[in-house]
């Protein structure tokens, strides 16, 4: 596996890295403590919970399982949505938005009967957008510091025996060490904000399905979903190759922004109907 010898972690790559594992820690930590500060007495902290909970179900477990049909095994409807950019785009973003939006309006709606305030809306969507960094996005970048650090050793035969690369592994795991190797400061930056970008998103969307709930409007729902794969269009092209990385971001800010102005109006008219 001569691809391997080749490889050079970057000398920022540890300690960015090392960095941006405590930064995605702290995230939803802060996000958390300065929201349950400052309205202790209008949250519950089971609305943190089912946000939490709600992700995983709705993200990890139903939309992995239809993905694995659809995109993962090999059968005629994944080969046509991995072989067509533009059915796999439409697949990803549809399928994010309708099992994300929906889960949580079932959650927030026959479930969290009892403690509906505005404040725990926002709190839901820290639970969610929260669990996502911990148990998606942490995980992998632990992944990246353990394999910089192992490569960082110079001994790449005992770099591969660690981390279990073989010869019929060597392909899937080449992209990961060479994202490792590169990370850097600049990569830090665009990981640290594309996760801020997502728990206000997160938080925004769960105001504007709870809106939905808590005053009967059928079309906050299909509004959560419209937004939510909107935001997700520009994510999904970047993983076809068709747009750069600093056009997600940029395409995440500026709707995020979208989100979250929506959200700002609908929390402030909630105030009378969410105390009643």
């Amino acid at each position: 596996m001569k691809v391997f010898e080749t490889i050079v972690i970057g000398k920022s790559s540890i300690p960015s890295l090392a960095i941006t594992i405590l930064l995605m820690i702290l995230i939803p930590v802060l996000f958390f403590l300065y929201w349950r500060k400052k309205h202790k007495q209008q949250t519950k902290i089971t609305w943190l919970i089912a946000g939490a909970v709600g992700f995983l179900v709705s993200a990890r477990v139903l939309e992995t399982g239809v993905h694995y049909f659809c995109i993962i095994a090999n059968n005629p409807v994944s080969r046509f949505i991995n072989g067509h950019t533009a059915a796999f785009v439409l697949y990803g973003i549809t399928m994010a938005g309708v099992f994300e939006e929906c889960g949580r309006h079932m959650i927030l709606k026959c479930i969290l009967k009892k403690n509906r305030t505005r404040e725990n809306a926002v709190l839901y969507g820290i639970g969610h957008g929260g669990i996502e960094i911990l148990a998606v996005v942490l995980p992998l970048i632990i992944t990246y510091l353990a394999v910089a650090v192992l490569f960082s050793g110079g001994d790449t035969q005992n770099a591969l025996h660690t981390l279990n690369i073989t010869e019929e592994s060597a392909a899937a795991a080449l992209p990961s060490v060479q994202a490792a190797a590169a990370f850097d400061y600049g990569t830090m930056a665009m990981n640290v904000l594309e996760r801020l970008f997502a728990m206000l998103l997160h938080i925004g969307l769960t105001v504007i399905v709870y809106d939905g709930v808590l005053n009967a409007k059928t079309t906050r729902l299909p509004l959560a979903i419209l937004l939510h794969m909107i935001m997700d269009l520009f994510p999904a092209l970047y993983q076809r190759g068709i747009v750069p990385l600093w056009a997600v971001e940029g395409w995440a800010a500026l709707w995020t922004a979208v989100v979250v102005s929506i959200a700002v109006q609908l929390y402030g008219k909630m105030k009378e109907a969410s105390r009643s």
